[in-house]
């Protein structure tokens, strides 16, 4: 009889899985993550692959990880340093054990370690018998054959066998955390039901792995991190790109329009299309393009016939659908677009996450083109901003950007999931009435009617160039120019009156106030929250709506002595506030691919305060 483990509690873990391409890191992190949830722990996820499809085994340049912090407590980001690496090959534990926190634990599948793979990852000597590991807590377990000897006898070949190595190291962190193992059994037999033979597999080795955690004298303790203390409701992990879609579904449902979605596959938006495209029986219409052009382009068609109209794209897309959000701008018709951020320029990082397409969101066209831009904070934040992305362009008849990034897109925390009639409803008004009908007579938010086409007696003409005001016959009078410029600019400007006033999280004014926008959001509030408690004066903002900026931006800037910006570019948001407010800023500009680290930007507010501590 195996001797009864200590249990030891904890307030919160970092885990990262990590491993070749084809390894099933994702898979695994994602079933840890759904099983961390279902327990009513809070968490946040950072998954981090190579680009290419798939990159040469055993590579550094090959290694795909998952990033899980999770707690007994609310918290905003997937942790600085992991507690934990699951490394399944040399690579893996070369790419990321700088990383790892000393005295961490460290779980490697010595199978893998052979002369063949330390040389892919540039080891000279093998780092789990020259002393590179002193200083952790190192379980060598070797996974690949504990996994050969579970599903002897099956009819599985090698390669197959091979891939099921994922599931029993998953058993084992089951086990180690003390996670129950059914919610995966359960995934494992809906996901492989026409494949009996590899729901055995799976299911051997999942259990394989969590029992050999419980039999092993190798591992004497277990952890235990309690479930926090959520609000009430029913949960769900739920990440960045899903909770889009839901969001614009729910959005569809709330206005009693169709969705139609028009896109061009490209990472890391194409989730989006994937998800809502499962919804046909909700009405939805996607439409898988040939290029970023006929995507957005369609969707500017669908909003003409009465759609809520959407298209996604990342960075480079949507400098390929500049020219047709200009068209939309002119035709005045409701559209959004999902920008989920990523590395640039050019290709770039397709995998890894930015900020840097601000400007081109809010001035990126030719001509005075102005669009509403909003960005999402946090995964779940993603649900609500699609849904206000939509009532604003519905409202005001114009094209709205949504920023979100791949760090949000493909992150993922629990989610209280709403009933729908807790939304506020999206008013829309078709026009259907002859009387008085002029296709540019704007309404009291300088919106033009929405007459779609087959409304009797409403025809009317749309298109690129300029308009006649009221009328919209076409147009080149200088004079009826520079008004319907100045009329498009300030429909734009009209929306601050009609969305929140910037909030200012802990004093009202003061010595320093941390202003960010999007993904930064969970890194800035656990920044300032340290600070805090080191007795340093300083407040978080968020900007949520970046065209226009809420109403009241300027009077918080003018409350606080400093303002420190973090962003992953290069300044953008800081240059817009300089320029809109006249107020100077510290910029805190890091461009890695990756999130910021909590204690970067704590040490940054650190450096601003210059040990200004305390009231």
């Amino acid at each position: 009889m195996a001797k009864e483990k200590e249990v030891q509690q904890l307030s919160e873990v970092t885990v990262r899985f990590a491993g070749d391409s084809g390894d099933g890191m994702q898979l695994t992190g994602s079933q840890f993550s759904d099983t961390t949830a279902f327990v009513g722990n809070d968490l946040n996820t950072l998954p981090d692959y190579p680009a290419e499809i798939r990159a040469p085994a055993g590579t550094i340049y090959g290694v795909s990880g998952f990033q899980l912090h999770f707690s007994s407590e609310d918290i905003h980001t997937p942790g600085d340093q992991p507690d934990v690496l699951v490394a399944m090959n040399p690579a893996a534990l070369k790419k990321n054990l700088a990383e790892i926190k000393k005295n961490g634990i460290i779980i490697v599948n010595t199978d893998a370690f052979d002369l063949k793979n330390l040389k892919l990852a540039h080891y000279e000597s093998n780092p789990l018998d020259d002393g590179t590991l002193n200083g952790y807590t190192v379980f060598s377990v070797p996974i690949s054959t504990l996994t050969e000897n579970a599903l002897e006898g099956t009819s599985l070949s090698p390669k197959e066998v091979a891939r099921c190595k994922n599931f029993f190291a998953l058993g084992l962190m089951y086990w180690l955390y003390n996670r129950p193992v059914q919610n995966t059994l359960d995934w494992i037999q809906d996901k492989f039901k026409k494949h009996p033979q590899f729901v055995d597999a799976n299911t051997k080795a999942l259990n394989a792995g969590y029992y050999f955690g419980e039999m092993t004298e190798a591992f004497t303790t277990r952890y235990d991190v309690v479930s926090a203390k959520l609000p009430k409701g029913t949960y769900r992990n739920i990440a960045g790109n899903e909770a889009t879609a839901y969001g614009f579904l729910a959005a569809s449902v709330l206005s009693g329009l169709p969705l139609y979605l028009g896109s061009y596959p490209i990472t890391p938006a194409t989730e989006i299309l994937q998800y809502l495209s499962n919804f046909k029986n909700f009405g939805v219409k996607t439409f898988q393009a040939e290029d970023e052009i006929a995507g957005v382009t369609s969707a500017i068609g669908a909003a003409f016939t009465g759609n809520l109209a959407i298209t996604t794209t990342s960075g480079p897309g949507l400098a390929l659908k500049t020219e047709a959000i200009g068209l939309a701008v002119m035709t005045e018709l409701p559209l959004v677009i999902i920008n989920v951020q990523r590395g640039g320029p050019s290709t770039g990082l397709p995998t890894k996450t930015e900020q840097a397409d601000l400007l081109q969101a809010v001035v990126g066209r030719n001509g005075e083109a102005p669009v509403a831009v909003l960005a999402a904070k946090t995964p779940r934040d993603c649900f609500y901003m699609a849904i206000e992305a939509s009532r604003i362009a519905l409202k005001y008849m114009t094209p709205v950007i949504l920023l979100t990034d791949g760090y949000i897109a493909n992150g993922s925390e629990p989610w209280r999931i709403p009933s729908v009639d807790s939304l506020p409803k999206i008013d829309v008004k078709f026009r259907t009435e002859k009387e008085g009908f002029y296709p540019y007579l704007r309404d009291e938010f300088l919106a033009r009617p929405w007459a779609i086409p087959g409304t009797p007696d409403l025809e009317h003409r749309i298109g690129g160039l300029e308009k006649a005001d009221i009328y919209g016959t076409v147009n080149y009078d200088p004079d009826n120019h520079n008004k319907m410029i100045h009329l498009r600019a300030q429909k734009i400007k009209n929306i601050e009156n009609d969305i929140p006033e910037l909030e200012v999280d802990g004093e009202q004014q003061g010595e320093l106030l941390v202003l960010g926008w999007g993904g930064t959001y969970g890194a800035i509030k656990e920044a300032v929250i340290k600070a805090k408690a080191l007795g340093m004066t300083v407040s978080q903002a968020h900007l949520q709506y970046v065209n226009p900026f809420p109403k009241n931006t300027g009077e918080v800037l003018k409350r606080f002595n400093k303002v420190l910006i973090p962003e992953i570019n290069l300044g953008q948001l800081a240059k817009l506030i300089k320029s809109e407010y006249l107020v100077d800023v510290v910029q805190f500009n890091v461009v890695r691919g990756l999130p910021f680290r909590v204690s970067d930007i704590l040490e940054k507010i650190k450096e601003t305060l210059g040990g200004k501590n305390g009231k």
